[in-house]
């Protein structure tokens, strides 16, 4: 049986088929995506003071990230337009150049935001224990300015034991009275070499940044995961 407008236009729409599918495709996109930064939004609205964080993410290589995933949408459409014009050598340039965007951008993603997060460490600090690590902290000076109370210590694992950790602080919690290091950075400040020791009964709980962190990174892990898996699917 012979599928109706495949290659002619509906009367109804004057679309066929395929250009009313990938509609159909680009709209469910939206919704989903727009129902997962709708959820990121809502849960960030109902954080706890000092629950969310932030100065995170690596921005130059995520604007990279995005300027890689942008030239691919150019030349895939070059692509196809070389193809709609018969110009098979320029089709199989562009379509190598859009595959090669993705593969970059997977391996960037992969292998240097990713593995950057599993790597990193943070310990929540009971509320009655944060003045025990004030230094750390710097609460008293957020207070005074009118801030919400910090109650992260992050920073690499050095050791631990049954008792104790030892974190390799970040600069925010190595210098937490300075205010340079108390906002987001273009470019990520590195590990110090101040060790914190803390004790495990004063922690609430503690996690690589990992998904089960916090609800910031399992919104974070699962719309670049399934951006990810999309780019993948795209490649294949």
């Amino acid at each position: 049986m012979e599928i109706p407008y495949t290659i002619s236009t509906r009367p109804d729409t004057g679309l066929w088929n395929a250009k009313i599918g990938i509609w159909l495709f680009l709209a469910s996109e939206v919704m989903l995506f727009g129902g997962l930064f709708s959820a990121y939004i809502f849960l960030r609205i109902d954080a706890a003071p000092g629950m969310w964080p932030h100065g995170l993410l690596n921005v130059p290589v995520g604007t990279m990230n995005t300027a890689i995933l942008i030239l691919s949408s150019v030349t895939v459409v070059l692509a196809w337009a070389s193809l709609k014009m018969r110009r098979y050598r320029a089709y199989w340039w562009y379509m190598l150049a859009t595959i090669s965007c993705g593969v970059i951008f997977l391996t960037v993603k992969l292998a240097y935001e990713w593995p950057q997060k599993f790597e990193h460490f943070g310990a929540y600090i009971k509320p009655e224990a944060l003045g025990k690590y004030e230094k750390y902290l710097g609460n008293e000076r957020r207070a005074e300015k009118g801030m919400e109370p910090r109650i992260e210590i992050t920073g690499h694992l050095h050791n631990q034991n049954a008792k104790e950790y030892e974190v390799a602080l970040d600069p925010v919690n190595a210098e937490p009275d300075n205010p340079s290091m108390d906002r987001p950075h273009f470019f990520p400040l590195p590990v110090t070499d101040k060790i914190a020791t803390i004790e495990k009964e004063d922690v609430e709980r503690a996690t690589m940044f990992l998904p089960t962190h916090s609800a910031y990174f399992a919104s974070y892990f699962t719309i670049t995961g399934l951006h990810g898996m999309h780019v993948l699917g795209g490649v294949l």
